[in-house]
C-alpha cells in the first residue's frame, strides 16, 4: 500500500457562486454547497481512511464533517491549508478589481509567484505554509489515505509543487471547482496525479453548479 493524498475542495459558497474573491473571508456554505459535502460521504465513506486534514474556515470544517461524522475520524486543523489571503480584494469581483487595482492586478495575474494581491499573498508565501502541511502528512505516514479539505488556490498550488509545476502558473495549469476531488499518490518515483478535479460522485445537477 502506498500513501494517497485526497485533496478536496470545500462545497459551494455565495462567493465561489458569484465570482468574487473570498480568502480570510470566512463563509458558509450554501445548500447546494452542503449536499456537495454530503454526497462526498456517502460515496468516500467507506475508503479506509487513515487521517483526516482540514483547514479551519467554517467553508472546509463544514465539507469535512459529514465524512468525519460517518468514520469517525476527527479533524487536524492546520492553518496552513487556508485560502490565499486576497487582502484588499476580499469579496470584490474580477470588474471592481481591475478598475481599483489595476496595476496590482496585472502583476498578480503576469506573476502570482511573487506578486500578490493588494495587501494579500503570494504564490511561494501559500506554498511555503501548505507544503508544510504535506511534509507533515509524509513524515507521518508511509502509506494509507489522507484527506485533506482546503481551497481552490492552495489545492492547486499544492498540487504543481508536487508535481514539479511552476507555481506561479497555478491557475493556467490546474482547474479545482466547488467540491472537486484530486488524487494524488506516492509512488516509486514520487508523487502521481490519479485523478484532477473529480466531481463524478455528485449528482448531476450537482455537477453543472460549475463554481469559481
Amino acid at each position: 500500500m502506498s500513501l494517497k493524498l485526497y485533496l478536496l475542495r470545500h462545497g459551494e459558497t455565495p462567493y465561489s457562486q458569484e465570482g468574487a474573491y473570498c480568502g480570510t473571508l470566512d463563509a458558509e456554505l450554501t445548500a447546494e454547497g452542503h449536499a456537495m459535502a454530503q454526497a462526498f460521504a456517502d460515496s468516500y465513506g467507506l475508503l479506509n481512511w487513515t487521517d483526516v486534514y482540514v483547514s479551519p474556515m467554517k467553508r472546509t470544517i463544514a465539507t469535512a464533517k459529514p465524512l468525519c461524522d460517518l468514520t469517525g475520524k476527527p479533524m487536524q486543523i492546520r492553518d496552513g491549508l487556508k485560502e490565499i489571503n486576497y487582502g484588499e480584494w476580499e469579496s470584490q469581483d474580477t470588474e471592481t478589481i481591475k478598475q481599483l487595482y489595476e496595476q496590482d492586478y496585472i502583476r498578480w495575474m503576469t506573476e502570482p509567484a511573487w506578486n500578490a494581491p493588494t495587501g494579500g499573498e503570494t504564490s511561494v508565501q501559500i506554498a511555503n505554509r501548505a507544503m508544510a502541511v504535506i511534509a507533515e502528512i509524509e513524515g507521518k505516514y508511509k502509506d494509507g489515505n489522507i484527506l485533506i479539505v482546503s481551497h481552490k488556490a492552495t489545492i492547486r498550488i499544492i498540487i504543481c509543487s508536487l508535481l514539479g509545476m511552476d507555481i506561479g502558473r497555478y491557475r493556467d495549469r490546474v482547474n479545482a471547482l466547488a467540491g472537486s476531488v484530486s488524487i494524488i499518490k506516492f509512488a516509486t518515483y514520487g508523487p502521481m496525479l490519479e485523478a484532477l478535479g473529480d466531481r463524478h460522485y455528485m449528482p448531476p445537477e450537482l455537477r453543472e453548479r460549475t463554481g469559481t
